[in-house]
């Protein structure tokens, strides 16, 4: 299977469109990859081009990848699926996607893959959101490896943002400070840079609140 850092440096985060040029040349090129491998950049791609709005033809993309490839790809199949249908509008189907891949994630033992799957139950259960968040960090924060740890970052800012969105400030706040915390320790730059920007919207959000009691 392809790790999570080299994922990262083909992904073009913040640019779908250049992300997708990106897998279609690993995939073209053929390069170093197994069928195993190519199926698992199959659902990268599928991914940049839902991130664009091109719903159908990310989803004919992750229906053609076989039944049989490896277990882990059947997990990114069922994420990337999820994502195109919470995307195009279909939250309730999206869940069960990701509940799935949650299940199969945590008998495989692919952490990584099973927190991002948390993650978007999370997004797309609001009642539920905090004890999905909840086992995550739980997850993240046990976890050895500084990459599985990021996924902490944005753990702690959707669920602040969902805070925010509730205005719940207090709680927001909280959770962009430890989205800051975290950011700093191990995130990127634009993590970094986000994360200040949320604690500044919530701080603002905050004086304003204060100024009209």
């Amino acid at each position: 299977m392809i790790d999570q850092p080299t994922l990262d440096e083909i992904w073009e985060f913040g640019d779908p469109a250049a992300s997708e040029a990106r897998f279609r040349v690993e995939l073209e090129q053929g390069g170093p990859w197994d069928d195993t491998e190519r199926a698992e950049l199959t659902t990268q791609l599928a991914r940049a081009i839902g991130l664009q709005g091109r719903f159908d033809e990310a989803a004919a993309l992750l229906i053609e990848i076989p039944d049989e490839s490896d277990p882990i790809v059947g997990v990114r199949v069922l994420l990337e699926s999820g994502r195109v249908m919470n995307s195009s509008g279909h939250p309730e189907s999206a869940a069960g996607l990701f509940r799935q891949a949650a299940t199969i994630a945590g008998r495989l033992g692919a952490e990584f893959l099973l927190i991002d799957a948390l993650h978007m139950l999370a997004i797309v259960d609001a009642p539920g959101a905090e004890d999905w968040t909840a086992r995550a960090v739980n997850l993240a924060e046990a976890s050895p490896d500084d990459r599985t740890k990021r996924w902490l970052v944005s753990l702690h800012s959707n669920l602040g943002w969902r805070y925010f969105d509730e205005d719940n400030l207090d709680a927001a706040f909280a959770s962009f400070t430890e989205a800051a915390r975290w950011a700093d320790l191990l995130g990127t730059a634009q993590q970094r840079e986000w994360a200040q920007e949320a604690l500044s919207e919530c701080a603002a959000a905050m004086d304003a609140a204060s100024e009209s009691l």
